[in-house]
């Protein structure tokens, strides 16, 4: 992927999620955020929280660079965080490129405070980018073609993902696509259907090549109740006048003593 991300396809993609991730987590506010995985690109560059990491996998660490801002070498899967300590973390195409995504959600959902975000990005099989990956892998099944991408790792749908957070106690705060120029090599084709971003946004906005998340980890809390919680009752502290109904039934028994 990462020479793949030097392209032109590539590099068009990247300015849309840069884009994207530098609006996102320009206003989201803590001390811990954390990046998994795709050095090309710097997903963190507006956050302004004090502690700033990039994560990678053995998969990752290979195509980095040595001027990259590497932190530490993890497997996503068992992130070396205490529970509840990141206050931000990023996916750009982490969980498609993980050869086991459902493990690192989780793993992303434990090291997240309450009220935490995650951002992640993500090809969309729903798309002419995924419709020319899938008709490529036939093809050579076949014994022919070429893949327009790497074949590193699976789509993951986006209403899949939105239903794998939503078991996760995640609640989706925003959510859009991107990129909806067909699958072309060159900067002369992708420059000649410029004019289809701008479309795809208004006619077919869930057909964008790429897809972006943000979501929220929402705790459900619960309050313990002992029996103090009952209000004590008050003791009335004036005097109360009360009706004497014994004094008729006195006045008749003296009345019929004196008769006798």
């Amino acid at each position: 992927m990462h020479d793949w991300f030097q392209t032109p396809p590539g590099r068009y993609l990247l300015d849309w999620e840069r884009a994207q991730f530098d609006q996102a987590v320009a206003d989201i506010f803590g001390y811990h955020a954390l990046q998994l995985g795709l050095p090309d690109l710097d997903a963190l560059q507006t956050n302004r929280m004090p502690h700033r990491w990039l994560a990678l996998d053995s998969t990752g660490l290979a195509a980095a660079a040595p001027q990259e801002r590497l932190a530490l070498k993890t497997d996503f899967a068992a992130l070396p965080f205490p529970a509840s300590s990141l206050d931000l973390v990023v996916l750009p195409h982490s969980l498609e490129l993980n050869p086991d995504p459902h493990a690192t959600l989780r793993e992303v959902e434990r090291v997240l405070v309450p009220e935490g975000r995650v951002v992640i990005c993500g090809f969309n099989p729903a798309s002419l980018w995924g419709l020319r990956q899938r008709r490529a892998h036939l093809c050579r099944r076949l014994g022919f073609g070429e893949l327009f991408m790497p074949d590193a790792g699976e789509f993951i749908g986006y209403w899949r993902l939105r239903d794998w957070l939503r078991l996760l106690s995640f609640e989706v705060e925003s959510g859009r696509f991107g990129c909806y120029r067909p699958a072309v090599r060159t900067d002369t084709w992708l420059r000649r259907f410029e004019g289809m971003d701008r479309a795809g946004e208004r006619w077919w906005p869930i057909f964008g090549a790429v897809y972006f998340i943000v979501a929220v980890k929402r705790v459900r809390g619960m309050t313990l109740l002992s029996p103090a919680w009952r209000p004590a009752t008050a003791i009335a502290t004036s005097p109360v006048s009360i009706a004497n109904y014994h004094q008729p039934r006195l006045e008749s028994t003296e009345k019929s003593l004196e008769s006798h």
